[in-house]
């Protein structure tokens, strides 16, 4: 098949890019640039000037040709303005999320996707069709497993997508990256935003949002522990951050017109539910709702699944019921629905109950 792999620089992109290469396809490597320069400037050096010398170095040894597509005005208007205003709304957003949905399986699908007939990255998720619908699987590597940043993605995107590591463990795919001796075999994983690994969230928040000192406040008191550096940094839940003694602090609470962050010592007292919330703007892979209403979810990246039950509300709007309390349940943050080890689709959690 003729086939555009997306790279990041990294290990299992690099990967995936030599595993389809071994299958005999026609290959060309694309890495998407989506940051301007004036962006990430503070940080000394461009974020993407190591990336690409990666790339490039994986690509002179594969022997196949790299296109660099200039992406930030698109990345700009579809992720980093709704990412923005998520967090001065006092909501949790996931970028990454609609990094995939809108510029990686969105804008580059519309530009070159006629041009290949699949469009590959590194992703840990499979896809699989069954009678005519495309299905995203889970990857065997619970920890890596990406189903959740791809819950997003419709039927005519999952139709011209392939994952070549999908069905690996990382493990297998740091041996692979040994075998093949890939300039990255010992690079590290990033942990940042979308294609930029090195932008940490907080360093993102910082550029764009700035900062703005704000009174940090004890829930139960009402006393004046400490202050913040602008309540967009802090998530509900969330126990890091608060940089005073006599903890565990916990974020219960935000008030965003007043530049306030409550905390509390007792956020896991028994009068404090967290286990029933709203989910909107829901996206259902099959393009169908489930017929089940006994599901698991996930409120966030990672191994852990809630068992729960749902109750629609109207037709993209959910009630949801978890059979134990969550640590932390952020109106913003995506809940993303299972099926076994099929990912069915997810949403925006509206308000906690």
């Amino acid at each position: 098949m003729k086939i555009a792999v997306l790279v990041s620089g990294g290990v299992d992109s690099s990967v995936a890019l030599n595993l389809l290469k071994a299958q005999g396809h026609d290959l060309t490597v694309f890495y998407l640039k989506i940051w301007l320069e004036d962006e990430v400037s503070y940080l000394g050096k461009c974020p993407w000037e190591e990336d690409l010398s990666y790339v490039r170095a994986v690509c002179e040894k594969a022997g196949v040709s790299l296109e660099v597509i200039p992406m930030q005005k698109e990345y700009w208007d579809k992720v980093v303005a709704y990412t923005l205003a998520e967090v001065k709304a006092g909501r949790t957003p996931n970028p990454d999320i609609f990094c995939n949905k809108l510029i990686k399986f969105g804008i580059f699908l519309e530009k070159f996707g006629d041009q290949f007939d699949k469009i590959a990255t590194g992703h840990y998720a499979q896809v699989v069709e069954q009678n005519g619908i495309y299905v995203l699987e889970c990857a065997p590597d619970e920890i890596k497993d990406q189903t959740y940043f791809l819950s997003y993605l419709d039927q005519k995107q999952l139709a011209k997508l392939i994952f070549p590591i999908g069905h690996l463990t990382k493990e297998q795919v740091r041996d692979l990256a040994s075998s093949y001796d890939l300039p990255n075999k010992d690079r590290k994983d990033s942990q940042g935003i979308c294609f930029l690994g090195k932008l940490k969230f907080d360093e993102f928040v910082t550029f764009y949002a700035g900062e703005k000192k704000g009174d940090m406040i004890e829930a139960e008191t009402g006393k004046k522990l400490g202050e913040h550096r602008g309540f967009w940094f802090h998530t509900i839940g969330q126990r890091r951050g608060s940089g005073l003694s006599g903890g565990p602090w916990y974020v219960v609470d935000k008030d965003t017109e007043k530049n306030i962050v409550y905390i509390s010592k007792q956020y896991y007292s028994q009068d404090k539910l967290r286990d029933t919330f709203e989910v909107e703007k829901i996206n259902w892979i099959s393009g169908q709702k489930p017929v089940k209403n006994q599901l698991k979810v996930k409120m966030r990246h990672g191994k852990k699944r809630y068992n729960c039950k749902i109750t629609f509300i109207s037709d993209d709007t959910l009630g949801v019921k978890l059979e134990e309390r969550d640590q932390g349940i952020a109106p913003g943050q995506f809940a993303v629905f299972y099926d076994g080890q099929i990912c069915l689709g997810g949403g925006i959690i509206r308000k906690s109950l």
